[in-house]
């Protein structure tokens, strides 16, 4: 079984996907002894993902794929978009960024949203990528205590609970994250 490498520092990312994926072991960047973080410096989601698959591919020579994710809110103009997790300062802090999605929000009428997922994979310096998204709205105070990020204040299209609402399991089968999974482990599977 060949190795390949989720770059991420999140190992309930890993244990998920590991679940899923057939062809291959998946390691973290913690078992080649890396823990630097590695600078998203892109303006897209998909560019971000490129930039942490592509540092790990040349630095170690392993097959690797990495993710990035946003939520788009379309009365915002795009944001948080691309700059999700840092959205309300430079260092990562959820109550922060969704207080500021939500002051951001007041008095608009227009609360529609879509949170996207974009997955780089090289193997064998051969780039791929696979994308999910999914459409909803950003409620006007926090719903629910699971998941995390902006899952308290997004609800998905066709449903009436938020993802912080919803179980592991229920969210995983309609998130953008799962979908954009689902088109890698698809791919991966066929290796």
């Amino acid at each position: 079984m060949r190795d390949i490498c989720f770059v991420t520092g999140n190992q309930n990312k890993i244990i998920e996907v590991e679940k899923l994926i057939k062809n291959f072991k998946i390691i973290s960047t913690k078992d080649l002894n890396f823990y630097d973080e590695i600078p998203e410096t892109e303006n897209t989601i998909k560019g971000n993902a490129f930039i942490k698959s592509s540092f790990i591919y040349n630095k170690f020579n392993i097959n690797c794929f990495s993710d990035d994710s946003g939520l788009f809110i379309n009365a915002l103009g795009g944001e948080p978009g691309v700059r999700s997790a840092r959205y309300a300062s430079e260092i990562s802090h959820t109550e922060k960024n969704i207080n500021l999605v939500l002051k951001n929000l007041r008095g608009e009428e227009d609360r529609s949203a879509a949170f996207q997922t974009c997955i780089c994979l090289i193997i064998n310096g051969k780039i791929s990528y696979f994308e999910g998204s999914v459409k909803g709205i950003i409620t006007s105070k926090r719903l629910g205590s699971r998941g995390f990020g902006y899952d308290p204040i997004f609800i998905p299209e066709g449903y009436e609970r938020s993802f912080a609402q919803m179980s592991l399991e229920e969210k995983n089968k309609i998130s953008h994250r799962s979908i954009a999974t689902k088109k890698l482990v698809n791919f991966l599977n066929q290796k």
